[in-house]
C-alpha cells in the first residue's frame, strides 16, 4: 500500500493473455497455523468463493451472491465470518452430497461478523455455504465506494474497491484475515458501455436483456482477501506487454495520455522484478487503476493484479506536475509492483509482520529507483527515509518493527513510519551486512519456499542466513523484536603509528525518556576517514566496540549512512568533521545534518551543531544537501511559534543563507540542468515564503498576476509551488479568487489541489472560511478532511477544536479505516500543554483503549516541543547572536 468500452471491445483487449503460471504451493505447516492469531472461530476454513455482485452506483447501493466452498476440520454446529455493513437475506449449506440445510443468522454489528447455526451438527468434511445478501457503497475508500468527479460533459461517478487491511467483509462475507487464502471466481452485473477492472481478466461478456451486462473474470490464484479489487466506471485503459505479463493503465476517459509515464515505468520494473526475485510475476496481467480524489489512510494499494492509485500518484498532468511528481509516481508503481511478490504471492500470516510487506516494498522502491534511474540521484534519500523513521522510534510510545496486533483498530494503526520507513532501513542495514548477491539468494529461496503461502519474518530470516553464512537472525531479532534507536558514541580518535583508532559504545537515543536504560542491539558499523575511500567495519555488541582505518584523518562512522543507528561524536571530533563537511561524501553530509539535528534537540549536543553544518555546506553541495540544510532552517522558524523577535532573529539569517542558492538555481529551468534542481527550485521557494521572504513572495505573485495572459510565467512543473506561495499569503480577495478557479477547473487532479491549498493560508480568518469550506460538498467527498489537515498545518489548535465541534461530520468525510488516528494528527504541529489535556480527553472519549497510540504518540510529540522550545532554542538565539551579522 503506498498509498474503453466493456463487453466485446473489452473481451478483445483481454484475449490471447497467456495461462496462470504453476508454482507449487507450500506444504501445509500446522503449527504455524495453529499459532496465527484470528479473530474467527477456528475449525472451518474456505477454499473458495464465488460472487456475483450487482452493483447500483446511483443509488449507492449493491447484491450480492456468494458461493464458498469450506472445509470442516471440526465438527461444528455453526460457522462464523466476517461481515460489516452486510444485511443477509438467506443462508443455506449444502454437503458435497446430500441435502442442502437452511441457516439461522445472527449479525454481530459490533465484532463484524456473521454467524449462521444450523439444525444439524456440521461433521468433518466439505461443504458450500451460499449466501444472499445487500451492501452498501460508500464515499471514503473502504470497502465498495465511489468516487464523483467533474468532466466537461458533467459529474461522472467511478466505483473502486479498498479492502486493506479488513474492509472485504464489507462487499464479501468472507474469513477476512490474511491467513485465510483462497480462491476467487467473480461476476459482475453493470451497465454497458462501462469498464469493469478485476484482479484477473474478463473470462466471458453476456449481454442481458435490459441492455446490462454479465462480466465473468477468471479464477484467481489462491489469494489472501484484502488483495480483491473490483472497478466500475467510463475507463478507458492502455497496455504493453512484458515477459507474457500483459501491462495495462486504467484511467477516466481522457487521462490515458497522463498516464504514460506510469505505463512505461510499469514495464521497466517487471523486467527487473522477475530477475531479481526468480520467480516470475504469475498473473496473466498486471494493470494500474487511476481514482480521482484521495485518502487519509492510503495513496495506492497492491490489489493482485489489479493495483489501484490515486491520481495524484499515478498520473503526470504537465499543466501542474512537477519533477518531484515524476520520481513519486514512479517510486509509487515501484513499491506497489514489489507488492506482487513481497505481500500478495508470499503473504504475512497475521498484521504482527506487516513489515514484511511494506518494509520490503519500501526498500525495493527505493532500490528500484535508484537502478533505473541515476540521474535523479535518490539514493540519498535514503537518509531521509531513515531519519523519518527514528524521529518516531525515539519516542516512548514507539513499537517494535514486528508488533503483536490484536484488534482491526490496531492493524490499521501498523501502518506507520516503523512499519514503513524502519523496516526499510533494517532490510538496507542487512543488505550491506551480508553483502547483495547473499542478499538477493535468501530472497529468492523465500520466494520459492512460500510461494501462494503465508509467512513470519523468522522464515525471512532462515533464508537469508543459509544463502550469506553469517549469523543474520540474532541482529534481525534485534532491530525488529525490540523498539527504539541505538546510539553509537564515538570516542576520541587516537592517532598511532600511522592509524586512527576510535572506540565505539552503544547507547540508546531517545527524545523522551533521557535516563532509561538503554537496549542492547548488536550493531552493524562502517566507517571512514573524511575524503578518503578505504573502509572499516565492525559489529558492536555487548556495547563496545572499536576500529582503526589507515592515516590520521577525522573519522566518519556510518560512512555510507546503511546503518540504524544515531552517531554522537565528541564536541571535538564534531568540530574536526565540520571542518572537513565539504570533503565528506553527500550522503554523509546529509547524515551528520540529520544526526546533529536530532541530537541537538534531544540535548545530547548543542542545538547550534545543526547552524554550524549549515554555515560550512560549500554553495557547491549537493542539491539535495541544501534541500535539508532548507527544511532544517523552515523547522527552526515554525518552533518560534509566537516568538515574533526569536523569529526575526532566525529568518533573517536564513533568507541570508538561502537567497544566494535560490539565485544561483533561478526561478528559470535551464535546458540541461540536473532533475535535481528542479526539486531543490520548489523546495527554496516553499521554504523562503514561509520564512516571510519578501522577494520570493512578490515575486510568485507576480509570475500568478501574469498567467492570465501570459501562461509561461508560470510553468507546468512550477504552477503548484508558485499557487501555494500565493495561497499562503493571500489576502480575501485573493482567496476568493482562487476558490472562483477551483469551482471551475474540470481536471480532478488540479481541483483537488487546489482546494488543498485554500487551506494553507497563514491568516485565520482565512483558515476559518477554509474549514467551513470543508464542510460543504463543493470540494468533493473526499478532499474535506485533507482540507482540515492542511489547516492543522498552521493553526493545529483552529483544526482540532472544529473537528471536535463537527465530528460527525468529519468522520463521515474520513475513511473509517483512519478514524483512530486523523483526530489526534491534527495535534502534530501544536506546542502548548492545552493540546496534550485536549487530545488526551478526545481520545478517553472516541477511542478504545487498545487503539490509543497515535493519540499518545501526538501527546508525545507535543510535550517534545514544548521541551525544546525551553530548552534548545535559547542555543539557537546564541549562535544567531554570534554569527548572523
Amino acid at each position: 500500500m503506498h498509498r474503453s468500452l466493456l463487453s466485446a471491445a473489452l473481451a478483445l483487449a483481454f484475449a490471447g493473455l497467456p495461462a496462470l503460471p504453476v508454482i507449487a504451493a507450500p506444504k501445509a505447516v500446522s503449527k504455524a497455523v495453529a499459532e496465527t492469531t484470528t479473530q474467527l472461530p477456528r475449525g472451518v476454513r474456505p477454499l473458495h468463493y464465488d460472487i456475483a455482485l450487482v452493483p447500483d452506483a446511483p443509488n449507492a447501493r449493491f447484491s450480492g451472491q456468494a458461493a464458498i466452498d469450506l472445509e470442516v476440520t471440526a465438527p461444528t454446529g455453526s460457522i462464523t465470518l466476517n461481515a460489516a455493513d452486510l444485511s443477509f437475506a438467506k443462508a443455506t449449506l449444502a454437503p458435497k452430497s446430500g441435502a442442502a440445510q437452511e441457516a439461522r443468522i445472527a449479525v454481530n454489528e459490533e465484532a463484524q461478523t456473521a454467524t449462521f447455526r444450523f439444525a444439524k451438527p456440521l461433521a468433518k468434511g466439505r461443504y458450500t455455504l451460499r449466501l444472499d445478501y445487500t451492501g452498501i457503497i460508500g464515499t471514503q475508500a473502504v470497502g465498495l465506494f465511489s468516487l464523483d468527479y467533474d468532466t466537461p460533459e458533467g459529474k461522472r461517478r467511478g466505483l473502486f474497491t479498498q479492502f486493506e487491511n479488513s474492509d472485504a467483509r464489507r462487499m464479501i462475507p468472507s474469513w477476512d484475515e490474511p491467513a485465510y487464502k483462497a480462491t476467487f471466481a467473480l461476476r459482475a452485473t453493470v451497465p454497458a458501455g462501462e469498464m469493469a477492472v478485476s484482479n484477473m481478466p474478463v473470462k466471458s461478456s453476456t449481454a442481458l436483456p435490459d441492455g446490462r451486462v454479465e462480466l465473468r473474470f477468471a479464477d484467481s490464484p489462491k489469494m489472501s482477501t484484502y488483495l480483491l479489487f473490483f472497478a466500475l466506471g467510463d475507463f478507458e485503459r492502455a497496455t504493453a506487454t512484458v515477459d507474457g505479463t500483459e501491462l495495462g493503465v486504467v484511467t477516466r476517459r481522457g487521462g490515458l495520455p497522463q498516464a504514460a509515464f506510469a505505463l512505461e515505468s510499469s514495464k521497466a520494473i517487471l523486467r527487473e522484478y522477475n530477475d531479481y526475485f526468480g520467480v516470475r510475476y504469475p498473473l496473466p496481467k498486471l494493470d494500474n487503476i487511476a481514482g480521482p480524489g484521495r485518502s487519509q489512510f492510503f495513496g495506492a494499494m497492491e490489489n493482485w493484479g489489479a493495483i489501484f492509485t490515486f491520481e495524484y500518484a499515478l498520473l503526470l498532468d504537465p499543466a501542474i506536475s512537477t519533477q518531484r511528481d515524476k520520481q513519486e509516481v514512479f517510486a509509487t508503481a515501484a513499491h506497489e509492483m514489489a507488492h506482487q511478490w513481497f505481500g500478495d504471492l508470499v503473504t504475512m500470516r497475521w498484521w504482527d509482520d506487516l513489515w514484511l510487506n511494506e518494509g520490503f516494498a519500501s526498500w525495493m522502491e527505493s532500490r528500484m529507483t535508484a537502478r533505473l534511474h541515476p540521474e535523479w540521484n535518490t539514493a540519498l534519500e535514503a537518509v531521509g527515509n531513515r531519519d523519518g523513521a527514528m524521529r518516531r522510534d525515539a519516542l516512548a510510545t514507539t513499537h517494535p518493527v514486528v508488533q503483536h496486533v490484536k484488534t482491526v483498530e490496531q492493524a490499521s494503526q501498523a501502518f506507520d513510519e516503523i512499519t514503513y520507513q524502519k523496516g526499510e532501513a533494517v532490510i538496507r542495514m542487512l543488505e550491506a551486512y551480508v553483502g547483495e548477491d547473499a542478499w538477493r539468494r535468501g530472497v529468492r529461496a523465500y520466494m520459492r519456499e512460500h510461494a501462494y503461502g503465508n509467512t513470519a519474518s523468522s522464515d525471512l530470516w532462515r533464508q537469508v542466513e543459509r544463502a550469506a553464512a553469517k549469523p543474520v537472525t540474532a541482529i534481525a531479532h534485534d532491530f525488529t523484536l525490540q523498539p527504539g534507536v541505538p546510539l553509537i558514541r564515538v570516542g576520541e580518535p587516537v592517532c598511532k603509528g600511522g592509524s586512527m583508532t576510535v572506540a565505539l559504545t552503544q547507547g540508546e537515543f531517545s527524545r523522551d525518556q533521557p535516563n532509561r536504560k538503554a537496549l542492547s542491539w548488536r550493531v552493524p558499523v562502517i566507517a571512514q576517514a573524511a575524503g578518503g575511500t578505504t573502509q572499516a567495519r565492525t559489529l558492536v555488541a555487548g556495547g563496545k566496540g572499536s576500529l582503526s582505518l589507515p592515516g590520521c584523518a577525522p573519522v566518519v562512522v556510518n560512512a555510507g549512512q546503511s546503518g540504524y543507528y544515531r552517531t554522537l561524536y565528541s564536541q571535538a571530533g564534531f568540530a574536526q568533521l565540520a571542518q572537513q563537511f565539504a570533503t565528506l561524501a553527500p550522503i554523509d553530509q546529509l547524515g551528520m545534518l540529520a544526526d546533529s539535528w536530532s541530537l541537538g534537540m534531544a540535548g545530547l549536543q548543542p542545538a547550534s551543531n545543526f547552524l554550524d553544518l549549515a554555515e560550512a555546506a560549500p554553495a557547491q553541495a549537493d542539491p539535495q544537501v541544501w534541500a535539508q540544510v532548507a527544511r532544517g532552517l523552515g523547522s527552526l522558524h515554525a518552533m518560534y511559534g509566537e516568538d515574533k523577535a526569536g523569529r526575526a532573529r532566525l529568518d533573517a539569517y536564513a533568507v541570508k543563507r538561502l537567497a544566494p542558492v535560490m539565485a544561483q538555481i533561478g526561478w528559470t529551468a535551464k535546458a540541461d540542468e540536473p532533475t535535481s534542481h528542479a526539486n531543490l527550485r520548489t523546495q527554496l521557494i516553499s521554504t523562503l515564503s514561509d520564512l516571510g521572504d519578501e522577494a520570493t513572495i512578490a515575486e510568485a505573485r507576480r509570475r500568478y498576476a501574469l498567467s492570465a495572459s501570459d501562461p509561461a510565467a508560470v510553468p507546468g512543473p512550477l504552477r503548484k509551488t508558485i499557487l501555494s506561495v500565493v495561497a499562503e499569503h493571500a489576502d480575501a480577495a485573493g482567496w476568493e479568487a482562487m476558490r472562483r478557479s477551483a469551482q471551475a477547473e474540470k481536471s480532478p487532479m488540479i481541483k483537488d489541489t487546489m482546494y488543498a491549498l485554500l487551506a494553507s493560508s497563514e491568516d485565520r480568518a482565512l483558515a476559518e472560511r477554509a474549514l467551513a469550506l470543508a464542510l460543504t460538498d463543493e470540494p468533493g467527498a473526499t478532499n474535506g478532511a485533507a482540507m482540515i489537515a492542511m489547516v492543522s498545518r498552521s493553526h493545529p489548535e483552529l483544526a482540532f477544536d472544529f473537528a471536535l465541534a463537527h465530528i460527525d461530520a468529519v468522520n463521515a468525510r474520513v475513511d473509517a479505516t483512519s478514524r483512530s488516528r486523523y483526530v489526534p494528527g491534527l495535534a502534530g504541529s501544536a506546542s502548548t500543554p492545552a493540546m496534550i489535556g485536549k487530545v488526551r480527553a478526545y481520545a478517553e472519549a472516541h477511542i478504545a483503549p487498545e487503539a490509543r497510540r497515535d493519540a499518545e504518540t501526538a501527546v508525545a510529540a507535543i510535550e517534545d516541543r514544548i521541551k525544546v522550545r525551553r530548552e534548545r532554542l535559547p542555543e539557537i538565539d546564541a549562535w544567531l547572536a554570534q554569527h548572523a551579522r
